[in-house]
């Protein structure tokens, strides 16, 4: 298997359409807009790219699929993600859904797949398998599932000689679950790479945004966020402090953090410059005593950023 780097590239927020950039984020990015910032990552060692059929309805997908055609595919890491409520009565919707993404993205496989959510868990699981074995999948994991589906999948896999490689849940220093829940433990013990998605909160632990400075209100990241920056300024000043004795931003610190957690975060990049502070903060070592004041100051921000879409 390829190595994969420290840090995965997000691309929710690339494309338009439901569920897309520019609904979610207040964005509107085209190939053109993401060229530089998809060949500096790609210079740059970061190639681990996620993104999801969903995502502005494969919007995403064919974005991502037109930047990655000047390189060679062995080099790249694509993650997609197979999304339960976009099921169609087909023979076998799993494999449509997969096809849909293959198509899309332009290549013949697709190094991580995932059942993007719970919905129906475990039913879809049995269907990686013949994917798996068809060599279309090489890995497989399982996203916004809680402790008991994600054993239940990796069980079930296992009956067939494959196993559970990946887990992706909302993780950040303002929502901890999956530790709390023991999930990245489970993960630990059983091999099963976790990546925390929403590290940075769609922006709110980016040390850009604040009460002065809001995030885009009509968007749906202002509108969960922009409530919350008051509670935030602690928190967000000491990351600042913690960040000005190592030259890093606030963005830095929370990606930084959720490395040494042993985690290996998704990072949405729109910029050249979010490449540049991705690739900077994977060298960022915290202390213990750093780590657990930013961790006391996020809990004591009692700020509850769960997903709408988040099940426990």
């Amino acid at each position: 298997m390829k190595k994969i780097p420290l840090i995965a590239l997000g691309t929710w927020s690339w494309g338009t359409g439901v569920g897309g950039g520019d609904q979610v984020f207040g964005n509107n990015l085209t190939s053109e807009n993401l060229k530089p910032v998809f060949d500096l990552a790609m210079q740059s060692g970061l190639n681990f790219f996620d993104t999801a059929l969903v995502y502005g309805m494969g919007s995403s997908e064919k974005i991502l699929g037109e930047l990655l055609k000047q390189y060679p595919r062995e080099d790249l890491i694509l993650s997609t993600k197979f999304t339960p409520q976009l099921v169609q009565k087909v023979a076998n919707p799993m494999e449509e859904m997969l096809n849909q993404s293959l198509a899309n993205l332009q290549t013949d496989y697709i190094d991580f797949y995932w059942i993007h959510n719970p919905a129906d868990a475990p039913q879809w699981v049995s269907g990686l398998i013949p994917l798996l074995k068809s060599g279309k999948v090489k890995k497989v994991g399982v996203s916004n599932h809680n402790l008991e589906q994600i054993k239940e999948a990796n069980a079930i896999l296992q009956k067939e000689g494959f196993k559970l490689s990946a887990v992706q849940n909302h993780y950040s220093l303002l929502y901890r679950f999956s530790e709390e829940a023991g999930i990245i433990d489970f993960c630990k013990e059983n091999d099963i790479t976790f990546f925390p998605y929403m590290v940075l909160e769609q922006g709110a632990l980016s040390g850009k945004y604040n009460a002065q400075n809001p995030l885009p209100e009509s968007s749906g990241r202002g509108k969960s966020y922009n409530l919350m920056f008051s509670q935030l300024e602690v928190l967000i000043e000491t990351m600042e402090k913690i960040g000005d004795s190592r030259n890093a931003t606030v963005a830095q610190i929370a990606i930084a953090w959720a490395i040494a957690k042993n985690t290996l975060p998704i990072i949405g990049i729109t910029k050249v410059k979010q490449v540049e502070e991705a690739v900077n903060a994977s060298k960022i070592i915290l202390t213990l005593q750093e780590i657990e004041e930013i961790e006391e100051l996020a809990a004591k921000a009692g700020v509850d950023t769960r997903g709408w879409w988040e099940k426990r």
